[in-house]
């Protein structure tokens, strides 16, 4: 277990060192998805599908590293995995249904996407299932306060991330190919509200498993959206000079940036 626990820690290290990476290079480089995308960076399909296939291995690998768990029937286990698993059945299943246009993703991003996504399902799984002592997770957990604030925090992430969303699909009429500046919501707050709404889970997450891969993976998701919020909003202020209030909107943290 000793030996286990060292490279699972040295593991979470490579990844948050990646993540630091990650964070400054895409204000450099715009991933070539949605918004920005371009045939520079090869190959692309349909975004629906290409969601779906991006997506879809977390669900599957998180699900096969529980099953294969000797710690399966631990109810707390469970409750963690049922709240991981609900945000990916969305965003692989659900999320890819509703997109509207005929958007394109390339294959590049969409292998990295699912490279990332395996090695989280082995962060959090691998803490959940495997690494982190058998009796952490008593059911006296349920009534810590960071259970039950961390629960409350992921499902308001969840709720401003399909929001959010649905604001976004709802801008366009049918047979209208125009851009708008979308507003309501959290979006009177910030340009990416989806993107602070998919933070704000990933942060309760790692606040109600109270757990260092919990918190690595919200630094890979703050240095993932951060540098695309940034984009998004010198878009906006460009695109909506008179529609947009740089006093009151930020980028993607309520009146921090």
């Amino acid at each position: 277990m000793t030996i286990l626990w060292q490279h699972f820690n040295l593991f979470l290290i490579i990844m948050s060192a990646l993540a630091a990476v990650v964070f400054v290079c895409l204000f450099f480089v715009d991933a070539g998805y949605g918004k920005f995308y371009t045939k520079k960076w090869g190959p692309a399909i349909n975004n629906r599908l290409g969601w779906v296939l991006m997506e879809s291995p977390v669900f599957a690998a998180m699900l096969a590293l529980w099953l294969c768990s000797d710690r399966k029937d631990d109810i707390v286990r469970l409750v963690f995995l049922i709240v991981f698993e609900v945000h990916y059945f969305h965003r692989a299943f659900i999320f890819p249904t509703r997109i509207t246009g005929k958007g394109k993703m390339p294959f590049s991003i969409i292998a990295m996407g699912m490279l990332f996504n395996t090695a989280n399902a082995f962060m959090q799984g691998g803490w959940l299932y495997y690494v982190s002592p058998e009796s952490y997770y008593t059911t006296d957990w349920f009534l810590t306060p960071q259970f039950i604030t961390g629960l409350l925090v992921f499902i308001a992430g969840m709720t401003i991330n399909i929001h959010s969303d649905n604001i976004i699909r709802n801008l366009r009429k049918p047979g209208d190919s125009r851009h708008y500046l979308p507003k309501g919501g959290m979006f009177r707050y910030v340009t990416s509200a989806n993107y602070f709404g998919e933070f704000l889970e990933w942060v309760g997450f790692a606040v109600l498993t109270w757990s260092w891969s919990g918190a690595v993976f919200a630094l890979w998701t703050f240095a993932n959206l951060c540098p695309r919020a940034a984009r998004i909003y010198d878009k906006y202020r460009h695109d909506f000079k008179d529609e947009f209030d740089e006093k009151r909107l930020k980028r993607i943290i309520p009146f921090i940036y």
